[in-house]
């Protein structure tokens, strides 16, 4: 991370960019280690009661890191240069998709989740919902709409993974 926060800042004291990336080196290794104990919960438990403290923890990850993020990129050329050092440390989005969709697929090959189900697709979707939950506090409130616990069984539930009865 301080390699990136030097290649971001070209020499400079980044203010916002320095403290989203502090941020960043703080909460993303905790968020992925969230993900990839998922591993441990295959065919354990109901797959929806493993998956709702994920989508929580989610949310709560997003609301840290976009509220960081969007002062730190007021920049086209800082935009681009991030996602450059995203992509050689390893760290795009695939990160947080690979690990969730390996649970899925784990639980899909023992029948607890629907045959038909795209373990990637689903992983993508159920982080999206945690992005765009934390997205809609951020910007209109928090009260603008049910609650980050209920929001995080909605985004599950409505994944709709279980086998067809």
């Amino acid at each position: 991370m301080l390699e990136m926060a030097l290649t971001l800042r070209d020499g400079r004291p980044g203010g916002s960019i320095d403290h989203f990336l502090a941020l960043l080196q703080y909460r993303l290794p905790f968020w992925l280690s969230v993900l990839h104990d998922l591993s441990e919960r295959v065919g354990q438990g109901r797959v929806s009661d493993n998956l709702v403290p994920i989508a929580r923890a989610g949310i709560d990850y997003h609301l840290e890191v976009q509220s960081a993020a969007l002062p730190a990129f007021t920049s086209p050329n800082v935009t681009v240069r991030f996602r450059e050092a995203l992509r050689e440390a390893g760290l795009g989005p695939t990160a947080e998709v690979v690990p969730l969709a390996a649970y899925l697929d784990g639980e899909r090959r023992l029948g607890r989740v629907g045959a038909r189900v795209d373990p990637e697709a689903s992983a993508r979707l159920l982080l999206a919902g945690c992005f765009h939950r934390a997205y809609l506090e951020m910007f209109v409130g928090a009260d603008a709409g049910p609650s980050l616990d209920a929001s995080a069984e909605e985004i599950v539930r409505e994944l709709r993974l279980e086998p067809p009865a």
